[in-house]
C-alpha cells in the first residue's frame, strides 16, 4: 500500500471510490443496467411532473405528493448514479472531501424525505377512503404545503450533524473506500477515533425514522382495510382497494431494500462485493419503479400520457 494511503492525515482532500471490489473487470457490463435505470428514472419522473403541471384536473393532494416523490427520486438518483457511472466508464475514482460530505448528506436526507412522502401519501389514502366527504376540507392546499414543509424539515435537520462529525475525525488508515459512492458507515470505519456516537446516532436515525414511518403507514392501512371490509359488496371493496394499489406497490421498492441495507451494517459474514452491490441497487431502484407504478396503475396519469402521445401523432 502506498505511503499516501498509510501516512497519518486529517481531513484528506480526496477519497478514492473503488466501485465494487472484486468485480472491477465487470464494471463496464455492470454499468449498463445502472445507466438504463438512470435514464428511465429521469424520463419517468420528469414525465410525471410535466403531466401533473399541465393537467389542472390533477392539481390535488395525491398528485402534489406524487410530484414531491418525483423530485425526491430525481435528486437521489442524480446524487449517486452519475458518479458511479464515471467510475465504471472512465475509472474516475477520486472525489473531493467536500463533495463526499455533500453526497452523504443528500443521500440520507432525501432517502428519509422519500419515506416521509410515502407516509403522507398513506395519510391521503386514509382520508380519501375513511372520510371521503371531508377529504377536500382536510387536505387543503395549505395543509399539503405544511405537510411537505414538515417532511423537508424532519429529513434535513437530523442529518446536519453527519458532515460536521465526519469532517472533524482524523483518517489515518486509508482514504480508499470500497464503494461506488460515499456511504456514511463505510467512511466511519476509516476514522482513527471513537466513532461510537456517530454509529449509534446513525442506527437510531435509521430505526426511528424508517420504523416510525412504517408503523404509521401500517396503522393507516389497518384503518383503511377495516373501512373497506365494511363496504356492502365485493365489487365496492375491490374498487376501493384498487385506489391504494399504486401506493402499496410504491412502498415496497423503498422499505424492502432499506431493511436489506442493514446487512451492510451487521452482515459481517456476507461477501463484501454482495453487500456493495445491494447498496448500489438500493438507491436507483425506487426512482425507476415509482413513475412506472403510478404511470401504469393511476388511470388519470395513464390517460393523460396516452393523450399526449396520440396528440403528437395526429
Amino acid at each position: 500500500m502506498s505511503d499516501s494511503n498509510t501516512t497519518d492525515f486529517t481531513n484528506p482532500s480526496t477519497f478514492i471510490l473503488v466501485g465494487i471490489p472484486g468485480l472491477e473487470a465487470a464494471h463496464v457490463w455492470i454499468s449498463i443496467p445502472f445507466f438504463t435505470m438512470y435514464a428511465i428514472a429521469i424520463l419517468g419522473n420528469f414525465t410525471i411532473l410535466f403531466i401533473v403541471r399541465r393537467e389542472r384536473s390533477l392539481h390535488g393532494p395525491m398528485y402534489y405528493f406524487l410530484c414531491m416523490l418525483a423530485v425526491t427520486d430525481l435528486v437521489i438518483s442524480t446524487t449517486t448514479i452519475p458518479k458511479m457511472l464515471s467510475n465504471f466508464w472512465f475509472n474516475s475514482r477520486e472525489i473531493s472531501f467536500s463533495a463526499c460530505l455533500t453526497q452523504m448528506y443528500f443521500i440520507h436526507c432525501f432517502s428519509t424525505m422519500e419515506s416521509g412522502i410515502l407516509l403522507a401519501m398513506a395519510f391521503d389514502r386514509y382520508v380519501a377512503i375513511c372520510h371521503p366527504l371531508r377529504h377536500s376540507t382536510i387536505l387543503t392546499n395549505s395543509v399539503v404545503a405544511k405537510i411537505g414543509l414538515a417532511v423537508v424539515l424532519r429529513s434535513g435537520i437530523p442529518y446536519l450533524p453527519y458532515p460536521f462529525l465526519t469532517r472533524q475525525w482524523p483518517y489515518c488508515r486509508t482514504n480508499i473506500i470500497p464503494h461506488s459512492y460515499w456511504v456514511h458507515i463505510a467512511v466511519v470505519k476509516l476514522a482513527c477515533a471513537d466513532i461510537r456516537i456517530s454509529s449509534y446516532y446513525g442506527q437510531f436515525e435509521l430505526f426511528s425514522v424508517i420504523g416510525m414511518d412504517g408503523f404509521f403507514i401500517a396503522v393507516s392501512y389497518s384503518l383503511i382495510l377495516r373501512a373497506i371490509f365494511r363496504l356492502p359488496t365485493k365489487d365496492a371493496r375491490l374498487k376501493t382497494f384498487g385506489t391504494c394499489i399504486s401506493h402499496v406497490c410504491a412502498i415496497s421498492p423503498l422499505y424492502i431494500p432499506e431493511f436489506l441495507s442493514l446487512m451492510y451494517r451487521f452482515g459481517h459474514s456476507v461477501p463484501l462485493h454482495f453487500l456493495i452491490l445491494i447498496a448500489n441497487v438500493f438507491h436507483p431502484v425506487p426512482p425507476v419503479l415509482h413513475p412506472i407504478i403510478y404511470g401504469v396503475r393511476t388511470k388519470q396519469i395513464r390517460d393523460r400520457l396516452l393523450q399526449l402521445f396520440t396528440h403528437k401523432e395526429t
